[in-house]
């Protein structure tokens, strides 16, 4: 936001598109008296005469001015400087009170009504000076006021003493509308600059948290690394110094080299699916049938499935296609559909089922059968490295969220219940025209 520059200038708009909007109602609110003055007088001619031509020309030139100047200003593009603003705000003040001086001096009346104009000039200098020189324009119209209302006179030869405590208390209430207007607009530029203080505080303090966050994400990703890691370290370094011993015999020592090939593959797999989700690269992605790739991933499971006694099937509402990269999506549902196998018990199902949302998006969901999520690993589930399982890296769920998201879509957990587990990732959907890679 803005910040009002504190300068020793007496001239209070802030920038050029605060000032353009104050110009333009300025202006239209000028244009409304300028008209209103000329149907007025024409509606009282009786009492006034008809509007003269000197008058008639006089008014038609200043609401073309004015036009004018309200069509150059709503078209302009590139802000005014502080000087153009300050000189264009000062033009507006002295154009409108010599207005009120000429259309007074040709209407030649003690108590024309076209002295209302000045009221313009005073809520230009209250809304963009400092009070010094709003209470100097104030002085001026109260001068010109007091000074027609002298001159009449003199050309009478008489003293209204009423006309001059009517132009006294005209006077007054032209000082105090100054003098309010300034007042208040003083105080809603004083909320706007406290506004923007805290705006900018809690900008910093928001960009202090975030910065706090991400180291904290860090640690605790670079704690979950070397925990991991150090795991299966641990074990390769036993197991090859176990081996090392001259009193083994030779299934023994066979059998801790096959604990140190266990583990450098368990590091191995730890380390891919880090650089999976430190790293994820782009999708490429194509208009792509659901149902293949549901078919694809479900044949890649079933393998498991059956070591399990799990059953998978896949289901699609047909003819699907969505835009998407269909390896990365498949190796998102794979994790997923892995985790729902690893979940059920034994004679259990796991069902892949895909349809359209009605939201230009479809949306996959792998269910399973088997017990709910505790309530405690809920919140923690899509954390890197957060894992229930003995031999999971805990970055399953990690890294399918980012493919979902990846693709401009996402991974919740839709349901969790006694029974009744599910994932849903949504993803675009194809353009009608698109066919399927």
């Amino acid at each position: 936001m803005f910040r009002r520059p504190q300068s020793k200038s007496a001239f209070l708009a802030s920038d050029f598109d605060s000032f353009k909007r104050q110009e333009t109602t300025l202006i239209i609110l000028n244009l409304f008296i300028l008209a209103t003055l000329l149907l007025v007088h024409t509606l009282f001619a009786s009492h006034w005469g008809f509007p003269s031509v000197s008058l008639i020309a006089i008014l038609g030139g200043a609401l073309f001015a004015q036009g004018t100047e309200l069509f150059w200003l709503v078209t302009r593009s590139t802000p005014l400087g502080l000087m153009g603003m300050t000189l264009l705000t000062w033009a507006s003040i002295c154009f409108n009170i010599l207005l009120a001086i000429l259309l007074g001096g040709v209407t030649n009346r003690e108590d024309t009504q076209y002295f209302v104009i000045m009221v313009v000039p005073i809520l230009v200098a209250a809304f963009r000076l400092t009070l010094p020189p709003t209470l100097a324009v104030v002085a001026v119209v109260d001068w010109v006021n007091f000074f027609w209302v002298w001159h009449y006179a003199q050309h009478q030869l008489r003293t209204p003493v009423n006309e001059y405590v009517e132009a006294g208390t005209i006077s007054l209430v032209y000082t105090v509308v100054g003098v309010l207007v300034w007042l208040l607009v003083n105080q809603l530029h004083r909320e706007e600059a406290w506004l923007a203080q805290s705006l900018r505080d809690l900008e910093q303090t928001r960009e202090r948290l975030l910065q706090e966050e991400r180291l904290a994400a860090v640690g605790r990703l670079a704690g979950g690394i070397a925990h991991e890691i150090r795991n299966p370290v641990s074990a390769i370094a036993s197991a090859l110094s176990t081996a090392r011993g001259s009193t083994l015999a030779a299934a023994e020592r066979e059998e801790m080299f096959e604990i140190a090939a266990k583990e450098s593959r368990r590091l191995e797999r730890l380390t891919t699916d880090f650089l999976a989700y430190a790293r994820p690269r782009s999708p490429l992605k194509a208009p792509s049938s659901i149902d293949d790739t549901l078919g694809y991933v479900a044949d890649a499971c079933r393998p498991r499935g059956n070591e399990r006694g799990v059953s998978i099937h896949a289901h699609s509402s047909g003819g699907l296609v969505a835009e998407i990269d269909a390896g990365y999506v498949q190796q998102a549902l794979v994790n997923l559909v892995m985790n729902a196998v690893e979940a059920s018990s034994p004679e259990g199902r796991v069902d892949l089922r895909a349809r359209a949302n009605g939201q230009g998006s479809v949306r996959i969901e792998v269910e399973n059968a088997g017990p709910s999520i505790p309530p405690a690993s809920v919140a923690r589930i899509f954390e890197p490295f957060f894992t229930t399982k003995a031999q999971g890296t805990g970055l399953g769920l990690a890294i399918a969220r980012n493919i979902a998201r990846a693709h401009g879509g996402d991974l919740i957990l839709s349901a969790n219940e006694p029974g009744r587990v599910c994932f849903t990732l949504t993803f675009p959907a194809a353009q009608a025209d698109s066919h399927p890679a």
